[in-house]
């Protein structure tokens, strides 16, 4: 399948990240059901599902070129942002292996990698990438193996070790995060980078994610959806960048508020890599505007009762403060009260048109 790349779109600055007919009806909407708690709802990383998305393992859309070349500036700014720890080499490369193999498998139109023995040849035809490699050569490569592919990857990388019964945060490429650091959770545990989260430690959901993950499978990946919500289309939301995004928070108006909010939806997915045993945690971050999000009917009416019925402890965790009451005025003539059914697909074959 030929993706049409928006190669100019930009997530600073101008801002000039839409999303087209097509990319709308492929966004993942995170919500089954009218009301939202925090829980683990995970799933088997397979294809099928509720959206396009979730048909490759690792997802490729129109914004592909421009999310790269934004991860490109974040790293030349801040280096730091791609860290792993030394004993973690293994790792590394396992994540070189599963990418290269899984995109040129599910894009072969966009990708290519012919291999003869450890000597590799990787083509990436949206960047106008070729490399010619030795696997676990790392000077054969012009950065480190996990840095030198997950810059051509969408949404951020982190490896996790497995050890001691526990996983911890010992390598990423981390750019496009929502308000959290590589830098300060580099070498944390499982329990505690997951710290700030309100209300799931009450439910003990996080001992049971870990549980859970602690016993993933090679070759049985698998997914989950998380969400909050952002001030204009910007993938860089880091506590390193806040003094630059964090003022945004306060220009929502009743005026602005349908082209300037974005709900932001990750796609997180977890693979156990087979060399290293640790597992590689993919978080894709996917934007859409509350104006482009209403033109499907069941999810501004949803929005809008999910956002109403919101706890308040998640409405100050996802930093909703500032504008939930706005957004919630501003999807409520897009909700006529009448019921919705369970599951988060669209349910319609065209959007209605674009809102002026």
């Amino acid at each position: 399948m030929s993706i049409a790349f928006k190669t100019e779109e930009t997530f600073r600055d101008s801002y000039t990240f839409r999303n087209s007919d097509e990319a709308i009806m492929r966004f993942p909407f995170p919500f089954p059901e009218d009301r939202y708690m925090y829980s683990v709802n995970i799933e088997p990383h397979v294809p099928g599902g509720a959206s396009p998305v979730f048909q490759s393992a690792f997802d490729v859309d129109e914004h592909y070129v421009a999310e790269c070349r934004d991860r490109a500036l974040t790293l030349e700014r801040d280096p730091l942002r791609s860290q792993v720890l030394d004993h973690m080499d293994a790792a590394q490369w396992d994540t070189l292996e599963l990418m290269m193999e899984s995109l040129a498998r599910d894009y072969p139109e966009h990708f290519q990698l012919k291999r003869d023995g450890d000597r590799w040849h990787w083509t990436n035809r949206p960047l106008g990438l070729t490399q010619q490699l030795v696997f676990g050569d790392a000077s054969t490569l012009p950065c480190p193996p996990f840095e030198y592919i997950t810059r051509q990857g969408q949404g951020d990388f982190c490896l996790l070790d497995h050890r001691d019964d526990n996983l911890f945060m010992d390598g990423g490429t981390v750019t496009t995060q929502a308000d959290w650091s590589l830098d300060f959770d580099l070498g944390m545990s499982f329990m505690e980078w997951h710290g700030p989260v309100p209300l799931a430690h009450r439910a003990g959901i996080f001992e049971r994610a870990l549980k859970f993950l602690l016993r993933l499978q090679l070759g049985a990946p698998v997914r989950r959806l998380n969400w909050t919500m952002t001030v204009n289309p910007r993938l860089d939301t880091s506590p390193e960048q806040y003094p630059e995004w964090g003022p945004d928070r306060a220009s929502i108006t009743p005026v602005n508020v349908g082209r300037k909010l974005h709900l932001r939806v990750e796609l997180q997915t977890l693979f156990r890599l087979p060399r290293s045993n640790a597992i590689l945690f993919c978080v894709r971050c996917y934007l859409i505007a509350l104006d482009e999000l209403a033109r499907v009917p069941k999810w501004g009416k949803r929005l809008h009762r999910v956002l109403g019925t919101l706890p308040p402890e998640l409405i100050e965790y996802k930093g909703l403060t500032r504008y939930r009451d706005i957004a919630v005025q501003w999807l409520a003539p897009f909700d006529d009260g009448s019921p919705t059914s369970a599951g988060t697909q669209s349910e319609i074959e065209q959007l209605t048109a674009e809102l002026a």
